[in-house]
């Protein structure tokens, strides 16, 4: 086929082990998946069904760089897993959303919190606070038929060696095959979706030059410096 304009590139992810990579199809995001993060975020958590945001596929940053946005002096981190689908679907059960899980990785759901906050006031999206570009450092996926579905386990992040963020995956309130579920019955879910689950409190601002180290027990550890 021909185009008036070249295609943009398919974004992908690399999968460890294999020489061949995930190609992503959408991103999204779970809100305040965690109870201590909805306190501090101002939110009861027991009042609130899950919401989702997106961010866009060309928003993954993969060198190990978070170039610092513009329009904003108040960028906070947010450490979260990553689960990528390999098969699609609507309607999905509960009990067999897991079976449509390829892999998982750790990525951060990067934030200009102060538009955000002003979008939030005036009930407008999310949009230029959440889906700018580089706004979403991520790891290679380790694919689930290599270390299963993991439930339980640390998860934490790290700035300058001081530790910022730190939960646990049992801690989510909604956990993966329900917000597979939840999503499934809002959207047409497809192979290539990421699903980003949420994050622990203690998100705070960074800076340019900090150096940002997450770790997700039996997924991985990311590093990602501001620039």
């Amino acid at each position: 086929m021909d185009y008036v304009i070249a295609p943009p590139p398919m974004i992908s992810l690399p999968v460890v082990g294999e020489d061949a990579t995930f190609p992503i199809h959408r991103i999204y995001c779970v809100g305040r998946n965690y109870a201590a993060h909805a306190v501090e975020m101002g939110h009861d958590p027991d009042k609130e069904p899950p919401f989702f945001f997106q961010k866009n596929p060309d928003n993954l940053a993969l060198d190990g760089n978070f170039p610092y946005p513009s329009m904003s002096n108040d960028v906070h981190h947010e450490i979260e897993v990553a689960v990528a689908l390999g098969q699609g679907g609507t309607n999905i059960s509960v009990d067999s959303a897991l079976d449509h899980v390829y892999g998982y990785g750790l990525a951060l759901d990067m934030t200009r919190r102060d538009l955000q906050g002003e979008m939030k006031k005036l009930g407008r999206p999310w949009e230029i606070g959440k889906a700018f570009e580089m706004s979403c450092p991520c790891t290679p996926l380790v694919k689930a038929s290599e270390i299963g579905h993991p439930e339980s386990g640390a998860i934490w992040l790290e700035v300058n060696g001081e530790r910022r963020q730190s939960g646990d995956l049992n801690q989510m309130i909604w956990k993966v095959p329900e917000m597979i579920a939840y999503l499934s019955e809002l959207f047409t879910l497809r192979p290539g979706d990421l699903i980003l689950s949420g994050t622990p409190s203690g998100v705070a601002a960074v800076q340019r030059g900090d150096k940002l180290v997450g770790h997700a027990e039996g997924i991985g550890d990311l590093q990602c410096t501001v620039i």
